[in-house]
């Protein structure tokens, strides 16, 4: 009976690590796309500087910043003091404070700008499940576009995230 009971568990276990490889490690994002804004979701030091580069090349007219990481540049670039030539920059900030929050201020963003494409810059890790949460909240043309991310974090951010995304997927079911 031990027996069994220590192979079922072991087999939940990798069967857990498998999902876990297949959403938050080998599915990193998508590319970018010419879009009418990129947001760049609160996190990583990694994320801001991707968004950044997107707008520089042109991916989008409009940066929006979900305020909350107190990094050097996201001072600079919601100051003011740090420009973007043709590019618009809007910070803001969640409320809750949290990837849902971030996904009702998208939301609300696109229908008051008409935004009907949007690249969203989060860790790798994030994509999945920030993309599940953004998509409850806009139904435009969405790309989630991954940050790298530091590998050793990774077991961490697996548990968090499957925690997060199974509460979010069995009971905060809305926008």
């Amino acid at each position: 009976m031990l027996r069994t009971i220590a192979l079922v568990l072991l087999g939940v276990v990798l069967a857990w690590a498998a999902a876990v490889a297949v959403v938050g490690a080998l599915h990193h994002g998508q590319s970018p796309q010419k879009a009418d804004a990129v947001v760049v979701l609160q996190g990583s030091k990694t994320r801001l500087p991707v968004g950044l580069k997107l707008v520089e090349q042109g991916y989008a007219p409009l940066l929006v910043i979900t305020r909350g990481d107190h990094k050097q540049l996201e001072e600079r670039l919601c100051s003011g003091r740090e420009r973007i030539a043709r590019v618009t920059v809007l910070c803001f900030d969640a409320d809750p404070s949290s990837t849902r929050g971030e996904a009702r201020f998208i939301g609300r963003l696109a229908d008051r700008r008409d935004a009907r494409r949007i690249d969203v810059v989060t860790s790798q890790f994030h994509v999945f499940r920030a993309g599940i949460l953004i998509r409850r909240c806009y139904h435009g043309d969405l790309r989630m576009v991954g940050a790298p991310q530091q590998w050793w974090k990774v077991p961490l951010q697996a548990l968090s995230e499957t925690a997060k995304l199974t509460y979010q997927m069995v009971i905060q079911r809305g926008c």
